[in-house]
């Protein structure tokens, strides 16, 4: 199967819409953050975008045929240890498509290559199955599991925590 047409970018103006859309869909956010579910204005939303572009994290656009169809980036990363944490958000209409894998592909080379990391790691909800086959796509392995750690849609959930080593993403390529 071809690989889908996924580039990753920088944010562009054109982008912030879509962008704004994603992060305001409370039927797709997963509550495991330290604030509960709540509606989000355009300013707050702004506002957290411009605290965001000095923080040290790296955020791509996912890029389909032009268009901005979600986010992906490298956040929580330890210069000394070489490591940091990855998190994705797709639009509803993009998900099952290929598109978060080819992302996800595409950041994890980023990451070992373009900024030296030694390890990727994550944390998923475990009822998110698609999230979790397209991280062991990527050659993320099931490290541990925090039993009932998130408040999600009226239950407890587990969070699933998922980590790459660079070695061993090294030798899934040859």
């Amino acid at each position: 199967m071809d690989e889908p047409p996924v580039t990753l970018r920088a944010r562009a103006a054109e982008d912030l819409d879509a962008l704004y859309s994603l992060a305001a869909d409370l039927d797709s956010w997963e509550e495991r953050g330290p604030l509960g579910p709540a509606p989000l204005s355009r300013a707050e939303w702004e506002a957290r975008q411009e605290a965001q572009a000095a923080d040290g994290n790296v955020r791509f656009v996912i890029d389909v045929d032009g268009l901005a169809v979600g986010t992906i980036g490298l956040f929580d990363s330890d210069e000394l240890a070489r490591y940091a944490e990855i998190g994705i958000a797709l639009v509803p209409e993009a998900r099952g498509r290929g598109f978060g894998s080819a992302a996800i592909a595409r950041v994890v080379e980023f990451g070992f290559v373009r900024r030296n990391l030694r390890r990727i790691h994550l944390q998923a909800i475990s009822s998110n199955a698609a999230a979790l086959r397209a991280y062991e796509k990527a050659g993320f392995v099931v490290e541990g599991r925090l039993r009932e750690h998130a408040w999600v849609r009226g239950r407890y959930e587990d969070i699933v925590l998922m980590g790459l080593l660079r070695s061993e993403w090294e030798a899934a390529r040859v």
